[in-house]
């Protein structure tokens, strides 16, 4: 029997497709559409999935009268108004579990490479320097490191660090009772005096946005390592420039900027500040193109895990 019309705006792993087909589904792929075309598809749909491409806003939701769930691959919902289709009953689905393995392990590594100094030693020896000493290398064991958000993706960096000998400290505003033998619960308070790495994981939002500024990092005590993996516009550039300035960050690992845009593709179109300028200069900084969940592995649980949540709704 048919349960209705599915509209996929953004491409991804196809067996999401494949199963909602075969569960009876209507899968119609409209990823090249522009907004304009997309719009009379809209009226008769049941669930859209999406990634980043449109917004999915109160105008855009005018257009889906008979709309019953969003699936967004990936974690982040911050392209959705929440409000609105709470309001409007309908149901939102997200798949962080599907690429929490992914943007750990790409963590670890970006940390690795900074305190190894590999990515610096890498490029002298490509051109003919054999510099030891100037790179002389820190190791993470007897570090403490500092978790900020403890979802999937902050508890999965943890699992990963667990066979490190460091201190291990870990605060969710939201969530509590996650402390183990190897991960200490504490205060915001405690990571900003103890921490010499601290690791953003955290989902952006009007609270979020800007959350490590000026204010944050002169609330840090020790020279520390920073990683975003989550959000670029969680991280103030200004402040981490600042910071990295001064010598208190000692080098920072970034899969997210603050100056990206819906369209990954085109950010260098942009008139990008000097910020920027400054961060690809700096051979303490680590930088990649927003790839820390983009796994050949993270490609299919991505899709799996919405799968088994739609499937699970609307074919008991």
């Amino acid at each position: 029997m048919q349960k209705g019309k599915v509209i996929f705006i953004d491409s991804i792993h196809p067996i999401l497709a494949d199963r909602l087909s075969a569960a009876g589904f209507e899968c119609s792929f409209q990823t090249k559409t522009s907004f304009e075309d997309l719009v009379p598809h809209l009226f008769d749909a049941i669930g859209i999935v999406i990634r980043s491409r449109f917004t999915v806003d109160k105008e855009f939701l005018k257009h889906c009268p008979g709309l019953q769930f969003i699936a967004r691959s990936g974690s982040g919902l911050e392209n959705i108004d929440t409000v609105r289709c709470e309001e409007l009953n309908i149901r939102l689905y997200n798949s962080p579990e599907g690429n929490k393995n992914a943007v750990a392990e790409h963590a670890l590594g970006m940390l690795l490479n900074l305190m190894n100094r590999i990515n610096k030693a890498d490029q002298e020896v490509r051109n003919g320097l054999w510099l030891r000493e100037d790179n002389r290398g820190e190791e993470l064991d007897g570090k403490t490191v500092g978790i900020i958000g403890y979802g999937n993706n902050g508890a999965a960096f943890a699992k990963k660090l667990s066979g490190f000998d460091i201190k291990l400290m870990a605060y969710d505003k939201y969530k509590t009772g996650f402390g183990n033998h190897f991960v200490q619960e504490c205060t915001l308070e405690a990571i900003q005096q103890q921490a010499d790495v601290l690791s953003f994981h955290i989902p952006q939002n009007n609270e979020t946005k800007g959350y490590f500024d000026e204010n944050f990092l002169d609330c840090m005590q020790k020279r520390f390592y920073l990683l975003n993996l989550s959000r670029g516009k969680i991280v103030s550039t200004k402040a981490l420039v600042s910071g990295l300035q001064s010598g208190k960050i000692k080098g920072a690992g970034l899969d997210v900027l603050e100056f990206e845009q819906k369209s990954f593709e085109s950010f260098f179109e942009q008139d990008l500040p000097q910020e920027f300028a400054y961060l690809i200069a700096q051979n303490n900084v680590c930088l990649t193109p927003h790839i820390g969940g983009w796994t050949t592995e993270s490609y299919v649980a991505l899709s799996s895990v919405l799968a088994d949540k739609i499937l699970a709704d609307f074919c008991d």
